[in-house]
């Protein structure tokens, strides 16, 4: 089997976007919009990602380091044919060449699998991925011969000179044989308005030449879409959080109302779990089974909870891991804390895990009892079985044993009155 490597384009700055920040970092469900395409094309089985970077390319970068992601930058900003060549040292010979275009972000695995068989099944020197529209105004349109043959991609003003409407159009992601790919590029001119070099004139470079051009269709619309402005990455965001949602419901997670849900991703939720209304939950939370969160509820990254717990209205969990059966109902804030099994965190208890310099933990045994409104000031431990009085403070490092009751500000074990 031939190997894949996969070109991802980056370069452009997204005017329209009106930011100091290039297009492709722009965050969807807290991820920038490329990360989206990188994790598709790798659980397509590709391995070897190069990424042309071009306006902000030090940032882009910075994103990559650390992984298995090569970053090139493109230097002038020249056309798509001039960010691919900016990849060749990166082109081996004999191997396949996937071409995927950076705020792509709501590409899917299965379509890139798609378009990868289809380009090695068919032996064909250039695969191109397609589709049908009802209004194609704007994008290219694949040219086909009496054969059926594509023999070349017509931009909007070229296509007055064909006779019959054409509504296919060229998505962007294609993949090319590496040998044709390299022979392509070194032909591609820029006799055009902008003075750019187009990939997509190497369709009728390798079409003139013999070779083959195929095709396969997209099947769902929402693949090709490309983010230009906030108001597409608003949209790209909802059909994401729609994905999103609808694969933990078909794993048998409730969500009451996914229009004032919102999950991110790489969310792990188990079945028979309830999401509330107006929950947010937020990327690296593992969620049990039976549990109920919300309505309100907001879980940020490194929240962990287990079987069975409850995490009701205007709470925010922040790195805190919960083991099973315990509640959290209302109004608290938890971070940086291990909570065990069995407790009762009563409403407005707040763990102060921040002193200005460092984020510190709170550990609060199991089958604690926490009282409404107390204040735990990191790092602090409560034992086992301990109770914790409505409204206490405790102080930094003021440990409450196993079993013990401490009430006051600041909290002080409670005494037994003589006689009792």
């Amino acid at each position: 089997m031939k190997k894949t490597i996969a070109i991802i384009l980056a370069a452009g700055r997204g005017t329209r976007m009106k930011s100091d920040t290039p297009k492709v970092l722009h965050a969807i469900l807290g991820k920038p919009m490329i990360s989206y395409v990188t994790g598709a094309v790798s659980r397509a089985s590709v391995k070897d990602i190069v990424v042309v970077a071009g306006f902000g390319s030090d940032k882009v970068k910075d994103l990559f380091k650390g992984t298995k992601i090569k970053t090139v930058v493109q230097k002038k900003l020249l056309g798509s044919a001039d960010a691919v060549g900016a990849a060749r040292k990166n082109i081996r010979s004999k191997c396949d060449v996937l071409v995927v275009y950076g705020d792509t972000p709501l590409i899917t695995e299965e379509t890139l699998k798609k378009l990868i068989e289809k380009h090695r099944t068919s032996t064909a020197s250039l695969t191109l991925l397609t589709a049908i529209l009802k209004d194609p105004s704007g994008y290219g349109r694949i040219i086909r011969d009496t054969k059926g043959s594509i023999i070349k991609i017509a931009e909007e003003s070229e296509v007055r000179e064909y006779k019959k409407e054409i509504r296919e159009i060229n998505v962007g992601t294609c993949v090319f044989t590496s040998d044709d790919l390299l022979d392509a590029l070194k032909n591609i001119g820029c006799d055009n308005s902008k003075r750019e070099y187009y990939l997509t004139d190497a369709v009728k470079i390798l079409s003139a030449r013999g070779k083959r051009v195929e095709s396969i269709a997209v099947e769902n619309l929402d693949d090709m879409t490309g983010i230009n402005s906030r108001i597409e990455l608003a949209a790209a965001t909802s059909v994401m959080k729609k994905r999103i949602m609808e694969e933990l419901m078909a794993s048998g997670v409730t969500i009451q109302d996914p229009a004032t849900t919102t999950i991110y991703p790489d969310v792990t939720i188990g079945k028979d779990t309830v999401i509330y209304p107006n929950t947010i939950i937020e990327s690296d939370v593992r969620i049990g089974e039976n549990c109920h969160i919300g309505p309100f509820a907001r879980l940020r990254v490194g929240t962990r909870l287990g079987d069975r717990t409850e995490v009701g209205n205007f709470v925010e969990l922040v790195r805190t891991q919960v083991a099973g059966s315990t509640k959290i109902k209302h109004h608290t804030y938890l971070g940086d804390a291990k909570v065990g099994k069995n407790v009762n965190i009563g409403a407005g208890v707040i763990t102060a895990n921040y002193d200005g310099k460092n984020k510190n933990r709170t550990f609060i045994g199991d089958g604690s009892f926490i009282g409404v409104g107390a204040i735990l000031i990191a790092p602090v431990k409560i034992g086992k079985k301990a109770l914790v009085g409505a409204g206490s403070v405790i102080l930094k490092g003021q440990n409450v044993k196993d079993g013990t009751t401490v009430v006051g500000v600041p909290a002080k074990i409670l005494k037994r009155r003589s006689g009792d």
